[in-house]
C-alpha cells in the first residue's frame, strides 16, 4: 500500500517509523508547500503542493492520491484537518483513506474554549478561561484566579502568540500587544466580536503528554503516557515514558468520548490528585517519537487496520522508564522537482551518546 504524508515539514522520524512498519510493501510519498521541508528527503517520492489555504489545495491533493494510488493519507498540520474532514467522501471515492477525525472532533480540538467545556463534560478539570481582558480583571479582583496567567490564541497552533504574564500591568500590556500583532499570525478570529484571544490560568502539577489511539472505526485501543521534561518551540523536547493507571484511564475516557480516528495527541497536568486537560490534537503530534522509541508502533497498527486486519499485540507494548531527547540532524538538500524521487541521509550526521537517553532526530 502507498502512504502519503501531507504538510510533512520536519517530521522525518514519522516517515522512518512508517517505513519500518510497511516493510517495503509500498511507497512512502511526502508532500509540502516548500521544497525546503526536510521530511521530503526521507520519503520514496517528494511532491510540492499548493499551500493549505490555496483554493486548489484539495483538488491537487485528490489528483495526487489518484495518480500515486494512495491508500492512506496522513495529515500532519492542524490547518488542513478541517478541510480533509469535510472532503473525506471524495477521497474515499478514489480509494484513499484519510487519517482524520470527524469535523466535530476536529473543531472541538482546535477551539480552546470548547476543549475546556469538553473537559468538564467528561469529568476532568480545565484551566479557568476568559474570553476578554475585562473578564479576567474582574476574576482577579474577586480572587477567582491568581497570577501567573497565560494569553494565547483561542484557535492557536504550535504555541504561536502565547504570552506568560506575572502581574496586572504586564497582563494589560501583553493583551494589547497580542491584539495588535494577532492579524500577522494568520490565526482564526471570532466571527462575533473579532477577538481570537483568551486568558487562562496556569495549571498546577506535572505536565504529561498522552498518545490516545483509536482504530479507524473510532474504537479505543491504547494510551501511551509520557512525563514531559522540557519543551522547545511548542513541542516536547525531552520526556520519559511511564506506566500510569490514572492517566491511562483518562486516555481511555477521552478516546471513548471523542471517537476520534488514529492518534490523539493530548496535553494535561496531574498534581497527584486532580487531572487538568489542556489541549487536544487529533493527529500525530511532536510527542509521538517518545512513545515509538519506547516500543509503541502506531504506524503498524494503522497499516493493519487499513488493510482490514488486526495488528499483533506488540504494537501497543510500551516500556516504562525510557527517557528520550530530540536532537538536530543534518539532511542533504537534494533538488526537488514537482514529483521526483529523492535521496536522504540514512541517519544523523553526528550524534553524541548519552547514557540512559536515546536521541531522536527532530
Amino acid at each position: 500500500m502507498n502512504i502519503l504524508f501531507t504538510c510533512a515539514g520536519r517530521r522525518n522520524y514519522l516517515i522512518t517509523y512508517f517505513r519500518h512498519a510497511l516493510g517495503g510493501a509500498g511507497q512512502l510519498v511526502a508532500a509540502d508547500c516548500s521544497d525546503q521541508a526536510t521530511a521530503l528527503r526521507e520519503a520514496d517520492e517528494a511532491v510540492i503542493l499548493p499551500r493549505v489555504d490555496a483554493p486548489d489545495y484539495i483538488d491537487e491533493l485528490l489528483a495526487l492520491c489518484a495518480e500515486k494510488q494512495i491508500a492512506l493519507l496522513v495529515p500532519l498540520n492542524d490547518h488542513e484537518l478541517p478541510l480533509l474532514a469535510r472532503e473525506q467522501a471524495r477521497f474515499s471515492a478514489i480509494g484513499t483513506r484519510v487519517l482524520v477525525s470527524s469535523l466535530e472532533v476536529v473543531e472541538l480540538a482546535a477551539d480552546k474554549l470548547a476543549t475546556a467545556s469538553f473537559a468538564e463534560q467528561v469529568g476532568l478539570l480545565a484551566p479557568k478561561t476568559y474570553h476578554s481582558l475585562e473578564a479576567a480583571l474582574v476574576a482577579l479582583d474577586c480572587n477567582e484566579i491568581q497570577f501567573p496567567l497565560i494569553i494565547k490564541p483561542r484557535w492557536g497552533s504550535a504555541s504561536l502568540g502565547v504570552e506568560w504574564v506575572e502581574d496586572r500591568e504586564t497582563l494589560v500590556l501583553a493583551w494589547r500587544w497580542s491584539q495588535h500583532r494577532f492579524p500577522a499570525l494568520g490565526l482564526r478570529q471570532d466571527a462575533v466580536d473579532g477577538s481570537g484571544l483568551i486568558i487562562q490560568s496556569a495549571l498546577p502539577g506535572q505536565e504529561y503528554g498522552l498518545d490516545v489511539v483509536n482504530d479507524l472505526s473510532g474504537r479505543y485501543r491504547a494510551t501511551f503516557v509520557k512525563r514531559k521534561l522540557s519543551m522547545r518551540a511548542g513541542e516536547t523536547e525531552r520526556a520519559t515514558t511511564e506506566s500510569h493507571p490514572v492517566l491511562e484511564a483518562v486516555g481511555e475516557r477521552l478516546g471513548q468520548a471523542l471517537g476520534h480516528i488514529g492518534n490523539l495527541d493530548c496535553d494535561l497536568f496531574y498534581d497527584g490528585q486532580r487531572v487538568y486537560l489542556l489541549e487536544l490534537n487529533p493527529r500525530f503530534g511532536g510527542g509521538y517519537p517518545f512513545s515509538a522509541e519506547a516500543g509503541a508502533d502506531v504506524p503498524a497498527a494503522l497499516i493493519a487496520w487499513a488493510q482490514g486486519r488486526e495488528p499483533t499485540s506488540r504494537w501497543c507494548e510500551l516500556c516504562a522508564g525510557v527517557s528520550v531527547a530530540k536532537c538536530d540532524r543534518l539532511v542533504q538538500m537534494a533538488r526537488i522537482n514537482r514529483q521526483a524521487e529523492v535521496v536522504s541521509m540514512s541517519g544523523p550526521a553526528e550524534a553524541m551518546e548519552i547514557p540512559g537517553v536515546s536521541s531522536v532526530g527532530h
